[in-house]
């Protein structure tokens, strides 16, 4: 076989290999659908618990379904903000929120005060829409790829320097639900082709992933911010480096900060 010939039959072969692994990675993709859309359900779920405590005029029970809502949310997020960024707005968009949780936090919390009632419907009217997107929804491994490196970055850029929710206390919780799911979504939709294409690249995910959730595990006072944002700045150049490996195009600075 002459040179060119076998030039052409390496390529081919390198082509055929990287479209093996995205397709693996694409069947992946749905295999992680279920654990969102039960997330997201969680989130629902409580939500409608916060309503049922407004009416009870309960700002105590209130308080605590709020908190647990935001545990699916923060999970969810490596979806809602590129599949649904509308969605993601509506529910959850901060400092200056008009809607969403954070407008309910900054009345319930921030003032005491349980008069969240409409707040409250609309979060739920939302979180609703977003329950039969997640089940209906096409998705594809590039989307959640972005997605899992843009809620790395914001876990360093955006939350490290006290987080989101500061009337209510739980910015702490935010991150370790953030990157709770980005380990998740690690685990089930890149790892396994990751693993295969390049073992010590899968191995360098995981601990960078596991040395993150280590340094959010302690108290806020506690919490090292530069640390914390030099560990997301690290995983976010994993999951890049990763990219090509999965058969993927690597996430941009403008996909990760949209």
């Amino acid at each position: 076989m002459r040179p060119s010939a076998l030039a052409l039959c390496g390529a081919l072969l390198l082509s055929l290999a990287a479209h093996a692994r995205a397709a693996t990675v694409e069947d992946s993709v749905e295999q992680y659908r279920p654990y969102m859309i039960e997330d997201v359900a969680q989130a629902l779920s409580d939500a409608r618990l916060l309503q049922a405590r407004i009416e009870a005029k309960d700002p105590d029970g209130a308080k605590i379904a709020w908190i647990n809502a935001r545990i699916g949310w923060e999970r969810a997020e490596v979806f809602t903000s590129g599949f649904v960024p509308d969605l993601d707005t509506e529910i959850d968009a901060w400092p200056d929120a008009l809607t969403g949780f954070h407008a309910i936090e900054a009345k319930l919390f921030g003032a005491n005060s349980i008069d969240v009632a409409d707040e409250t419907k609309t979060l739920i009217y939302y979180l609703t829409d977003l329950d039969i997107k997640i089940r209906q929804m096409p998705l594809n491994a590039q989307g959640m790829l972005n997605g899992t490196a843009r809620l790395a970055y914001e876990v360093g850029e955006s939350k490290a320097d006290g987080g989101e929710s500061r009337y209510s206390g739980t910015s702490l919780d935010d991150m370790r639900n953030n990157v709770a799911g980005i380990a998740l979504a690690y685990k089930v939709m890149f790892a396994p082709t990751l693993q295969t294409a390049d073992p010590k690249l899968a191995e360098t995910a995981q601990a960078t992933i596991e040395q993150l959730t280590s340094l959010l595990a302690v108290d806020l006072k506690s919490m090292e911010p530069d640390k914390i944002r030099a560990q997301s700045e690290e995983l976010v150049l994993t999951l890049q480096n990763a990219a090509p490996k999965l058969g993927l195009r690597s996430p941009t600075l403008e996909d990760l900060v949209q």
